[in-house]
C-alpha cells in the first residue's frame, strides 16, 4: 500500500511495460492465435468433465470475514455439492457436507449463524459443529447398533489462504496450497490485507451464459471502448495491456484513462492501484479485481446439467481501518459502474453468444495473439481436459 493512500503500488516493471505500450500503441501478445471449438461452450459431456475437473482442485468457497467466532457458520452449494463451512475452536476452518449420514436431510437450512449443534429436521439426528461428529440419535436404543466413529459429517479437505477459504471436493488430502498458489500469486495478494478484510457487498446472478464466456468477458482487455462507450470505456483502455502467468494463474494489467493522459503531458508517474487496473485470475474459477481502494472478488460455476448457465457470485472486500463514510460513498459508486457494465452490457452480450452457440455448435471461436489474458484460460482447460470435442 502507498504511504498516505489507501491505493496498492503496481510492480515498477509491470508499469513501465504499460507506459511503453500506451506511448507505442501496443500491448502484450501471446505467440499465435487460439481458436476453441464452440461445441465446448454447449456439450454436456465438456460440461460434466469441468466440473469433475473443478471439484478436484482448490476452489473458494467463502472469505474468513464470514466466519468471526467459533461454530460461525455459512452454507453454500457448490457445483451441486451442500456444503457447511463452520469455524472450529483452533481458530481453522472446517467444511462438511450438509447431508445427513442417516437418511440424506439437510442438517442445516440456514445461509448463516452460530450453532454449537446441527440437527436434521427430518428425523432429529444431531452433529457437533466442532469436528462434524455424531452427537444424537432418537430413540438410539430401538434403531440398531450405530458406530459414532464412522457417522459424522463427511468433511471435505480445506484450506484458508489470503483470507479466502477454498475446498477440494474429491481430490485427495496432502495438497500445498502455498504450492497452488505460487509465491507470484501471493506476492500480488499480500499488499491488498485480504486476510483482514471484509465483505462490503455481496451479490449472485444465475446467468443463461456458459461459465467460460463469463470469464473470457471478465479478462478481455479489447472490448471497453467498443461495448462499454458511456461508462468503463471511458474509464480503462482498450488494447493496452500486459499479461503475466504465475503457472495456471494469471494476472492482467490495463491502464486506466488516467494513466493515459498522464503520459501524454509527460507528467511525473506514480505506478499505482489509483492508475492500473488489475484482475487476477485463481484458477480454475475465481478473478480478484484490484479497484484503487477496494477488491472485486467473483466465483464463476458452472450448473450441472445444464453447459448453458452459470452463476456468478461478487464481493467487495475492504480493509476496514481504511472505510470511511466517502469511501463508502466509492466504493458504491463503483458497484453502480460496474453493476451497469455486467448486466447491460457485457451479460446480455455472452448470453446472445450463448444462443449463437446453442444455435451452431460446428466451428470454433478465434482468440487473437493480442487477446492473451483471454486465451489463458482455455490454454490451462486444454492441458487439464484436452482440446477436443467431447
Amino acid at each position: 500500500m502507498s504511504q498516505g493512500t489507501s491505493s496498492v503500488r503496481v510492480d515498477s516493471n509491470v508499469a513501465q511495460r504499460l507506459i511503453e505500450h500506451i506511448r507505442n500503441k501496443t500491448t502484450d501478445t501471446a505467440p499465435s492465435e487460439l481458436r476453441i471449438p464452440i461445441d465446448q461452450f454447449v456439450n454436456p459431456a465438456r460440461a460434466d468433465a469441468e466440473i469433475a475437473l473443478l471439484k478436484r482442485l482448490p476452489v473458494i468457497v467463502a472469505h474468513e470475514s464470514e466466519l468471526k467466532d467459533t461454530g460461525s457458520y455459512v452454507t453454500r452449494e457448490v457445483l451441486g455439492v451442500a456444503l457447511l463451512i463452520v469455524r472450529q475452536s483452533d481458530g481453522s476452518v472446517a467444511a462438511f457436507h450438509n447431508m445427513c449420514r442417516h437418511r440424506g436431510g439437510r442438517v442445516e437450512q440456514a445461509a448463516a449463524g452460530s450453532k454449537r449443534v446441527f440437527m436434521c429436521q427430518y428425523h432429529g439426528w444431531a452433529y457437533n459443529s466442532e469436528g462434524g461428529n455424531l452427537r444424537h440419535v432418537p430413540y438410539e436404543e430401538s434403531f440398531g447398533e450405530i458406530d459414532r466413529s464412522c457417522n459424522g459429517l463427511k468433511r471435505f479437505t480445506t484450506h484458508v489462504r489470503h483470507g479466502f477459504v477454498l475446498v477440494e471436493l474429491s481430490s485427495p488430502p496432502g495438497r500445498s496450497i502455498a504450492g497452488y498458489f505460487g509465491p507470484e500469486v501471493d506476492a500480488e495478494l499480500a499488499p491488498w490485507g485480504l486476510e483482514r478484510s471484509q465483505i462490503f457487498l455481496d451479490k449472485s446472478f444465475t446467468l443463461n451464459i456458459n461459465w467460460k464466456l463469463v470469464m473470457d468477458g471478465a479478462v478481455d482487455s479489447m472490448h471497453p471502448q467498443f461495448l462499454h462507450v458511456g461508462g468503463v470505456g471511458k474509464l480503462v483502455a482498450t488494447h493496452t495491456a500486459v499479461f503475466q502467468a504465475y503457472g495456471k494463474h494469471g494476472k492482467l494489467f490495463q491502464p486506466r484513462r488516467k494513466l493515459e493522459q498522464l503520459v501524454r503531458e509527460g507528467a511525473e508517474l506514480e505506478g499505482s492501484s489509483k492508475y492500473i487496473s488489475s484482475l487476477l485470475l485463481l484458477y480454475p474459477n475465481a478473478l480478484i479485481i484490484g479497484a484503487p481502494d477496494h477488491v472485486e472478488f467473483w466465483t464463476v460455476w458452472p450448473v450441472p446439467g445444464n453447459p448453458n448457465q452459470s452463476t456468478v457470485h461478487i464481493r467487495f472486500l475492504v480493509r476496514p481501518e481504511i472505510l470511511s463514510p466517502e469511501m463508502e460513498s466509492r466504493i458504491n459508486a463503483s458497484w453502480d459502474i460496474l453493476a451497469n457494465a455486467a448486466t447491460q452490457e457485457d451479460w446480455p452480450m455472452e448470453e446472445f453468444i450463448q444462443k449463437n452457440a446453442q444455435a451452431n455448435p460446428e466451428g470454433t471461436f478465434v482468440y487473437g495473439k493480442n487477446e492473451r489474458a483471454a486465451q489463458h484460460l482455455h490454454w490451462q482447460l486444454i492441458e487439464d481436459l484436452g482440446n477436443g470435442a467431447s
